[in-house]
């Protein structure tokens, strides 16, 4: 009895030292491709971003003013501000009623959009006049430029101001 006992014994030390030699190679065979997926999964990654990075390179640039949001583009500031040294500048300036939501460029043509204090919007080219006496001589991205009465010129930027300036 003692004989199959320590067979036994035997037996089960041998199949179990075959077992864990088994475990141990499979658990470094894990390891292996797990460090194999991750290489992969990072290569991807890579072209994923590069190819972001060249799609985003070929966008067209984003217009200066929304067309589809109308006039809650225009919220914020309640009014126009104005930049006169007295009531008499003010009145002599008959552009402080507008403000300017954008501005049209192509190789031909210059043309600013201005909205008033009614909502009417306003879209004038280069040597048009806004009032009599008052016209619209330069247009640029940061802001519009009129001519008054030949002498002075008047500026109205994006963000409301109104800037007399010598000529």
């Amino acid at each position: 009895m003692n004989f199959f006992k320590i067979l036994l014994t035997f037996i089960y030390l041998l199949f179990s030292s075959v077992a864990y030699a088994d475990n141990h190679d499979a658990q470094q065979n894990i390891v292996e491709k797990a460090k194999e997926i991750n290489q992969k999964i990072k290569k991807d990654q890579a072209l994923k971003s590069a190819n972001n990075q060249n799609a985003a390179g070929k966008e067209e640039p984003l217009p200066l003013n929304d067309p589809f949001v109308g006039d809650g583009s225009l919220g914020g500031t309640g009014g126009v501000e104005l930049i006169a040294n007295s009531d008499e500048d003010k009145r002599k300036l008959s552009v402080f009623n507008f403000k300017l939501v954008g501005v049209i460029g192509s190789s031909d043509d210059l043309y600013a959009s201005m909205i008033d204090e009614n909502g009417e919007i306003l879209t004038l080219g280069l040597f048009e006049e806004l009032s009599p006496g008052i016209k619209l001589v330069g247009v640029n991205t940061k802001e519009v430029v009129f001519e008054r009465d030949g002498g002075s010129l008047v500026a109205i930027n994006f963000k409301n101001q109104i800037i007399e300036r010598a000529k």
